[in-house]
């Protein structure tokens, strides 16, 4: 059994599938999703994750809780979910998880809480109907109406289908097919609608009623971390130059016409010279045979 991700929601909008079909789907962004903790059969009695996702300031975090961060070497996250996994997909604490821990095509349940309705009425609560819109109603045509019986059993049974706060609990919706995957910004595409409000935090992992398929990783993608060489530049060799330089130097490499003429002139009585040596050494050497 795998472990699930922590997404936001951010929306949703239409797809194009090869048939040229729209397809409504949730955009579900996965961002900064690592483990934070691990608990194991010998410590605590069962096997889970503990994720994070988001970011949070760390002066808006209590010490003790700042303190299970520093532990983990991770920083503070804006939610916390546990996931039950099987041994055997255990993570390190650390480690950090990609969109792609979902393929195309799987099936996926998404678990959030719904969007808050405050108190609502029996009509908009359970889809009563609601009482006569005129003769013999008297300003009481949405109320929902007799509750009770007679002097037997002489109470209201508990769950009775009444007024009261709507909305705001845990929901989760099921067998959601995971149209496309965007690793780079880390988006997960599901077909349908997903329980809560945008930009609040759900929980996704693999169907229940569902097969996993082949191409899933297991037991999770992870994103694979910058290596420091790659991260630092390139040491200069000894006696290389910069760019910078050999740039300043291809400037003074470029001669104005003014300057070439000077610069022919000066190396013109250089060439010459050798000449007039060469002309007095032939007349010493006739001297001397006259």
């Amino acid at each position: 059994m795998r472990t699930g991700l922590i997404a936001q929601k951010l929306g949703m909008t239409r797809m194009f599938d090869d048939s040229g079909r729209h397809v409504p789907v949730t955009v579900l962004k996965v961002d900064g999703c690592q483990v934070v903790s691990v608990q194991t059969e010998e410590k605590n009695g069962y096997v889970s994750l503990q994720l994070g996702a988001g970011a949070k300031r760390p002066k808006n975090v209590t010490k003790p809780v700042r303190g299970h961060y520093a532990k983990a070497k991770v920083e503070p996250k804006a939610k916390l979910v546990e996931f039950r996994v099987s041994p055997d997909a255990v993570l390190a604490v650390g480690a950090e998880l990609s969109a792609t821990h979902f393929v195309p095509g799987q099936y996926v349940d998404v678990s959030g809480v719904t969007i808050g309705k405050g108190f609502a009425g029996a009509m908009k609560r359970w889809n009563f109907g609601g009482l006569r819109a005129s003769h013999g109603v008297s300003v009481s045509h949405r109320s929902h109406g007799s509750t009770g019986q007679c002097q037997d059993p002489g109470k209201v049974f508990k769950g009775k289908k009444m007024a009261g706060h709507m909305g705001a609990r845990n929901q989760t919706s099921q067998n959601l097919q995971v149209v496309a995957v965007d690793e780079d910004q880390g988006l997960i595409f599901v077909r349908g609608a997903v329980p809560g409000a945008r930009k609040g935090w759900v929980k996704i992992f693999d169907a229940v009623k569902k097969a996993l398929p082949e191409g899933a990783p297991f037991p999770a993608a992870l994103l694979e971390k910058k290596s420091k060489a790659a991260a630092k530049p390139e040491e200069k060799k000894e006696g290389s130059k910069s760019a910078d330089a050999e740039a300043v130097e291809a400037v003074e490499d470029v001669k104005t016409p003014e300057a070439a003429e000077e610069a022919k002139t000066e190396d013109a009585p250089a060439a010459e010279k050798p000449a007039a040596e060469t002309a007095k050494e032939e007349k010493t050497e006739d001297k001397k045979q006259d």
